[in-house]
């Protein structure tokens, strides 16, 4: 086992996930002693531990598992032929999926190239949306206030009510 490389990944993970090694030891439930120990390669961390922390930067613990040297890394299997080949969904649908998927890879791979992480920053009271959303497959723009006051419940009917379009109970 890569103790001192799991180590370094774990720490690089976290500092990139800008959690302080109080926060992931919250998080996971382990010690900050013990991270601290494992992050500088001083412990070797048991199966379990490697999925608390593996849980706690929210990588899988299959990617510890390989940085431990305990698994050998498998090629990435193709995410667009993959797609393009299920016959369960239209060409329509298809092409939305692969442009939301190489959108997300553009956005990684220029936030990698800034230093920057952008869902982790987002997540950790970083900067918010301040553009409308638009839905990929339909186009029309999404009310993130309204979506929040939805889920609030401050605009919809009591659940108990009967929708209007149901149809009544055959006997």
């Amino acid at each position: 086992m890569d103790v001192r490389g799991l180590g370094e990944y774990i720490r690089r993970q976290r500092e990139t996930s800008r959690l302080s090694l109080r926060n992931l030891a919250r998080i996971t439930g382990i010690s900050g002693t013990y991270l601290s120990q494992v992050e500088r390669g001083l412990r070797k961390p048991s199966a379990e531990i490697m999925q608390g922390i593996a849980k706690g930067l929210r990588v899988s613990a299959e990617t510890l598992y390989v940085q431990a040297g305990i698994l050998e890394d498998r090629p990435v299997p193709d995410v667009t032929s993959a797609i393009m080949s299920d016959l369960t969904i239209s060409e329509r649908q298809k092409q939305a999926l692969v442009q939301i998927y190489e959108a997300f890879r553009e956005e990684t791979r220029r936030a990698a190239a800034d230093g920057s992480m952008p869902d982790q920053a987002r997540s950790n009271g970083g900067p918010k949306r301040s553009t409308p959303r638009t839905s990929a497959v339909s186009g029309r723009g999404t009310s993130t206030t309204a979506s929040k006051q939805r889920t609030a419940g401050a605009t919809s009917a009591p659940r108990s009510r009967a929708r209007a379009d149901a149809r009544p109970k055959e006997e």
